[in-house]
């Protein structure tokens, strides 16, 4: 088993409750949101813990899931917050050319010229598309990119890097 499966995905969080009777809305970031029902059980958080799906329904922008053994508000309270996750090896392999966020985290970043100048830390997205969070050797803070192809024009996950073409300010310590 490689590093990569054994990292966790979230899948998805916990947003709040719905009604009395332990229902709770997830928001999923799969890449077809119904696909979240579709991983078996999910991690609950880091806990270790499990919850199984036994009801899924689109309301608005979440989904409405009634979880095993959840059963009444205030343990539906209790989840608020939680971050839904699997194991990376449950996730099917990815198609040719493509990759999963998850994957990248840990991999070398190379300028054009193919200097080493840090690591790459996550992909977040707080909103207005996707950004590549790197450590940057010999900077304190992590420093954030636009994930694109026109500023990460290569990734090679097999190599284990990156390639960034990042404005000059960035890279300034």
């Amino acid at each position: 088993m490689s590093e990569h499966d054994e990292r966790l995905v979230v899948l998805g969080v916990v947003t709040g409750v719905h009604g009395v009777r332990g229902m709770v809305k997830v928001k999923s970031f799969t890449q077809d949101p119904y696909a979240i029902g579709e991983y078996g059980p999910l991690l609950q958080g880091d806990t270790g813990k499990r919850l199984t799906i036994s009801s899924l329904q689109p309301h608005k922008d979440v989904f409405l899931v009634w979880f095993e053994g959840v059963e009444g508000r205030e343990a539906a309270e209790a989840l608020k917050g939680v971050e839904l996750k699997i194991e990376r090896s449950g996730l099917p392999a990815a198609e040719e050319g493509e990759f999963y966020f998850a994957d990248l985290e840990g991999l070398a970043v190379k300028r054009l010229n193919g200097e080493v100048v840090g690591k790459v830390v996550a992909v977040v997205n707080f909103g207005a598309g996707d950004l590549l969070e790197i450590a940057l050797d010999g900077h304190k803070k992590t420093e954030l990119l636009a994930f694109d192809e026109t500023a990460v024009p290569v990734v090679d996950v097999a190599g284990g890097f990156v390639v960034i073409d990042p404005p000059d300010w960035l890279l300034e310590e």
